[in-house]
């Protein structure tokens, strides 16, 4: 495993984000007058472009419903979201692995570009990270390939050189559809048995197995 770009999704993959997304969308829920919903039922929408998680928690086909839910959590999300999330056991120090390598390091996530850069500035690592795209830097979101061949053409990589890991079938559609090499986690909702359908150079238990895999480049 060398490759010269490695490009990460975000929630779900590096960092465990999900008790203050489910706490915000309980909150939004009742402070709309919406009925409350099942925890996995929030949770199977972690990762996907913010409209898209909303129409499917809700039950609307409406933008302009879903966009007035979205006005209504990111007072919610301003609150709650940074605090409530923590990298995953082995992120960081996978990150200074890959950065060791003299590799360069992005995000491509539906997340905003803004609340991704505070949890790293929070953290005191924000060196870790090269590039952020998030849903607000694109007006294509994933499975849609345009964050990670916007990645590719900042470093002038070939797409050879570059391994893009996430936690969802969308990530393993978004790899597939930019034509670059898929590496899947399973810390999120989607299965291995669901990985194995689509192309990917292995399917790993956590982030930080890939730091296993980086040490045994160097043996």
């Amino acid at each position: 495993m060398d490759y010269r770009l490695y490009l990460f999704d975000f929630d779900y993959t590096l960092v465990n984000s999900e008790p203050a997304i489910v706490k915000c969308f309980h909150i939004t829920l009742q402070k709309l007058g919406y009925p409350d919903v099942p925890d996995e039922r929030i949770k199977k929408t972690i990762g996907l472009p913010m409209v898209e998680a909303v129409k499917r928690i809700v039950g609307t086909a409406d933008d302009a419903e879903a966009e007035r839910f979205v006005d209504a959590y990111r007072p919610e999300a301003d609150r709650y979201m940074t605090p409530g999330t923590t990298f995953f056991p082995g992120a960081v120090e996978t990150l200074r692995a890959i950065k060791a390598t003299g590799a360069k390091v992005g995000i491509i996530s539906n997340k905003t570009h803004r609340r991704i850069q505070e949890k790293f500035d929070v953290d005191h690592v924000p060196e870790l990270i090269d590039l952020i795209i998030g849903s607000n830097d694109v007006k294509s979101h994933k499975p849609e390939p345009t964050g990670l061949l916007r990645a590719i053409d900042h470093f002038h990589m070939a797409k050879d050189d570059v391994l893009y890991t996430g936690d969802s079938y969308i990530d393993a559609e978004t790899a597939r559809n930019a034509g670059v090499d898929f590496l899947a986690i399973t810390t999120g909702t989607t299965s291995a048995e669901t990985f194995a359908r689509y192309p990917h150079i292995a399917i790993l238990p956590a982030i930080a197995a890939l730091k296993d895999e980086l040490a045994k480049n160097r043996e």
